[in-house]
């Protein structure tokens, strides 16, 4: 059976230029279920290491993003305190797609329309490799924790809780 050519999505192409190692991983989709707990399984990772990128708006900074396990929700004090805001909240769905360039399931800290401050939750570095969206509903960026943080010039930080 021949391999299934995998197109490069933009996050792709910018780590290529900045020649960071990385795996473009596919998954199967189910649009009634875009939690990362079933791209986890679809992926056979532990949900520990596939992160959600989730985007929020802060009284004083304006947007941030925030990185977190699939497993896990933002802590809205927390990453207001990190960003340099009183308060922060999710960005409504809606305005995904015109702020950021990507649609809910398919949002990752690479390639958005605008630079934004990006943190990404401390637990990441307990990983040799993390999971990210590669900016389409799909498809993963399987990437070493650093090589992200570098990247896309990331603070780290305790953004989040296990969801229960």
């Amino acid at each position: 059976m021949a391999k299934q050519k995998i197109e490069k999505t933009n996050a792709a192409r910018l780590l290529d230029k900045a020649k960071i190692t990385y795996e473009l991983v596919p998954y199967e989709v189910d649009e009634n279920n875009l939690a990362a707990t079933h791209v986890a399984e679809q992926l056979g990772e532990d949900i520990a290491t596939v992160f959600k990128t989730l985007v929020l708006t802060g009284d004083r900074t304006g947007h941030l993003v925030c990185v977190v396990p699939g497993n896990h929700e933002v802590n809205l004090k927390a990453a207001a305190r990190i960003s340099g805001n009183k308060k922060v909240e999710m960005l409504p769905m809606k305005e995904l797609l015109p702020t950021t360039g990507y649609i809910r399931g398919g949002c990752t800290p690479i390639a958005m329309k605008k630079r934004f401050p990006t943190y990404i939750h401390s637990t990441c570095l307990d990983h040799a490799h993390i999971y990210i969206s590669a900016g389409v509903r799909g498809l993963q960026i399987k990437i070493a924790p650093q090589d992200l943080i570098n990247f896309v010039a990331a603070e780290i930080g305790e953004l989040s809780e296990v969801m229960g």
